[in-house]
């Protein structure tokens, strides 16, 4: 019986500390940049919800908005992340050398994610190929176009 209890008091300590970590901030709360950013490349929907990112703790910031579009920033307001699911983002943001490195190599597909790692950059197209270039846009990997190195 002291077990049951034990093990019922851990869960709902467990679900207390999950959900405080997913605190849920308005708009307004967001570092400027982040701010100017939603409002400069997604101006055409608005935020659903955003919230301190549960993943990076007190270090970045998720926000979801109405189109289905999600976008992580970094605790300076630094865009990180930004997923559309199957349907296209905005790419005035993205460097124009891996504009121009779609737009040559995959002419049909449009860009739906975009992830900016600590050693590397991820790009998702439409065609479902992943992509991965360096920090200053180097070709990485195109498994369409056989390049790995």
């Amino acid at each position: 019986m002291k077990t049951k209890v034990f093990l019922s008091i851990m869960v709902l300590l467990a679900l207390t500390i999950s959900a405080s970590a997913q605190k849920k901030i308005e708009v307004t709360e967001l570092p400027k940049p982040a701010q100017e950013f939603l409002k400069k490349h997604f101006s055409h929907t608005s935020v659903e919800k955003a919230k301190k990112d549960p993943e990076h703790g007190e270090k970045g910031y998720e926000v979801k908005l109405k189109d289905g579009t999600e976008v992580e920033f970094w605790k300076d307001g630094s865009y990180r992340e930004v997923e559309g699911g199957d349907n296209p983002i905005p790419t005035a943001f993205i460097p124009d050398n891996i504009k121009a490195y779609v737009a040559k190599n995959h002419p049909n597909e449009k860009i739906t994610h975009i992830d900016y790692g600590h050693k590397d950059l991820d790009i998702d197209l439409t065609n479902k190929i992943d992509l991965e270039f360096t920090k200053d846009g180097k070709i990485i990997k195109d498994k369409k176009n056989d390049v790995k190195k």
